[in-house]
Formats: C-alpha cells, structure tokens, sequence
C-alpha cells in the first residue's frame, strides 16, 4: 500500500471530494450572487493516520513530494499551505487536532479552473472531520475550505467551489444562493451532456493576478450604489451610472445573476445554451477575464452542430472552456473541437467526459 511505503503505518480513514465546473453565474458568487455548478467525475482523495512524532506529514503523488511541519512552523507554500490551513482553521473551531500523517492523490486537473484547490481542501476537511469525529457539516466544511483560500493562498475568493466540491453531485446542477448558503439540485436540460476542454493556458488566480482587482471593482461599484452588495441590483441600466470600468464589471455580475434566475426554470436546452454563449460573451467584453486561446476554443464550440452553448468556465485568465451538448455527441464533439483548435495553432485536451481524441 502506497500510504504504508510513505509513512510505514495504515491510514486510518480515507475521504474524497470532486472538482466542479460552473455551468452559469461566474463571479456572482463574491457579489452575493447566484451560482449553478455542477460535480465533475474527478476527484482529490486524501488518507490519513495518526504521526508517529510531533510533526504533520504531507505527501502528494502528483508531484512525488513529501513535506513535514510542525504546528509551529512558517505556513509551508505549494499544495502543502492548503492542508495546513485546513488544520489550523478546524483548530480555531475548537477541535484539537494531533500530528498527521495525510497521502494526496487526484484526477482533478490543476490549472484547468475546476477547482483542484477546493477539492483537496473538502477532501482533507471530509477526512479530518471522519478521522475524529467532528460534528462539522458540509456547509461549514465549504466555510472554512473559502477561509482557506483567503487566508493561506491569498485568494479573496467567493464560496461557490467549496460548497460545489462538498454539496454537489454529476448528476445535477446545483443552484446556490451565496447570500443565504440555501441551496438545491437543478436538473439539465433534457436530452443534454457536458463537454469540458481545456485551452491549454493554465488559469492561475493567485494574489497577483486580476481576480483580487475585480472583486475590489465590484465592491467599489456596490458602494457607489448604494447597495450591500451587487447582486442587489436586478436591473442591467442602474449600473450606467458608474465611471469605466465599474461600469462594465457591475454590468457583468448584474446580467451574469440574471442569467442564472432564468436558467433555472426548466429551459430548453436552446435557450439554456444561448445564455451561455451570453456568458462568455459577458465574460469577455465587460470582465475581461478571457484570453485570445479561450475564446478561439469557445468559439469553435459555438460553431459545432450539436452545441447548444459553450463559455469559459473557472474564474478566467486561462483554463477550461464548458459546453452544453446533445446527449452521446459529446465524443464526435471535442474529436472535432480539438481538431479545428489545434489548426488554429493551440493544444487543448478534453476532460469531460474522458474520451479518447485523435490528436
């Protein structure tokens, strides 16, 4: 056992939790918006047992490398900086938690916008949680993973992929109202499939890139208007007001949330489809999240027969591109895809579902 050969003692509990892709509603979730995930089929597991030392234990298979700390130590960076921050914050709910051994292994693809980072913090959450027998929630999981995320990646991160990661299924969308936390299953158009690609330009949300920026934009765009939080505003025109570029930003969020009202009332796979295209769109122009690879890729999807609607998914700057299909088409589909995307000189590949593409 690969845990035993690390650590040279059994796990004793395992725990898992999958990535997510956003179907509709990116970016609403730090506005107090409404957001409509879905689980994919990949998933971060993690084991763990109890140290045989003073000192917390880490492993990931992914990238061969163990790191040991102590309570005391400088916060470690890399993968580790999330499985200790995870320890901290269930230490500040008030649970004494002893040195661990903890072995990381994942099919969620890093870089790619479906939320490694919150799936190995719900998996480790999930496994700490049954290791001691806390009586933790899944929603307060999702609380601290978002806490996580702020405080030990620097990231000021909405709440979606946590609660996506530890609430969610691959069978429904999952709408979530991120004021309240309420949330319930969405099912999908009729007759429908999920295609996810990746662009191939790795989507990197660390403290330096522009999504803290945008959050801020949105916060300052809120108290020009008077108003808690943007998803306070319903009507598209209130936000005209506002100089370049809060105006945009807030016009994004603003018709983003709008999107996701309408999406969730049993539609067409059609219409479902065109406010995805209006997403990317959205995205794009008044965001500017988007890169010239990611909407080369979208585009293409858009073009196919059998698309009803395609848009970059993940909170932007590179990553993955979702498409709502025809169900059994998604193969033919993304051979086609990648085709035209390599011709258009990018490398992409295909996540869900795991088909096999001539390349």
């Amino acid at each position: 056992m690969k845990f035993q050969r690390v650590f040279g003692t059994l796990p004793k509990t395992t725990a898992s939790a999958p990535g997510r892709v956003n179907l509709l509603g990116e970016h609403t979730d730090y506005n107090d918006g409404f957001v409509l995930p879905t689980a994919i089929p990949q998933r971060t597991t993690v084991q763990i047992g109890f140290s045989s030392d003073d000192r917390h234990h880490v492993y990931s298979a992914e990238y061969d490398e163990l790191i040991n700390f102590s309570d005391d130590d400088t916060i470690p960076q890399k993968f580790v900086s999330y499985i200790c921050g995870c320890l901290r914050l269930v230490e500040k709910e008030g649970y004494k938690i002893p040195p661990i051994n903890l072995y990381i292994t994942s099919t969620v693809p890093i870089g790619a916008g479906l939320s490694s980072s919150a799936a190995l913090e719900i998996a480790t959450l999930r496994g700490v949680r049954a290791l001691l027998n806390l009586p933790l929630d899944d929603v307060r999981l999702a609380q601290i993973g978002q806490q996580v995320e702020i405080r030990y990646a620097g990231l000021n991160c909405g709440i979606m992929d946590q609660m996506a990661s530890s609430l969610a299924d691959t069978n429904t969308m999952l709408l979530i109202d991120t004021r309240s936390l309420e949330c319930r299953p969405i099912p999908f158009p009729t007759n429908t499939e999920i295609l996810i690609i990746d662009s191939g330009e790795s989507h990197e949300l660390a403290a330096g890139s522009g999504y803290n920026k945008r959050r801020a934009e949105c916060e300052e765009s809120a108290r020009i208007l008077g108003v808690k939080a943007l998803r306070d505003i319903a009507d598209p025109q209130a936000v005209e007001v506002l100089p370049e570029p809060l105006r945009k930003r807030a016009r994004h969020v603003v018709t983003e949330n709008n999107r996701v009202l309408e999406a969730i009332k049993s539609l067409p796979a059609k219409r479902f489809g065109e406010l995805m295209n209006a997403s990317h769109a959205s995205q794009r122009d008044d965001y500017e999240v988007s890169v010239p690879a990611v909407d080369t890729l979208a585009a293409i999807l858009q073009s196919i027969p059998g698309v009803f609607g395609a848009r970059l998914t993940g909170g932007g700057f590179g990553g993955a591109c979702v498409a709502l299909v025809e169900s059994g088409k998604a193969g033919a589909i993304a051979s086609e895809a990648i085709d035209r995307y390599q011709r258009a000189g990018y490398s992409g590949r295909v996540l869900v579902p795991e088909v096999k593409v001539n390349s």
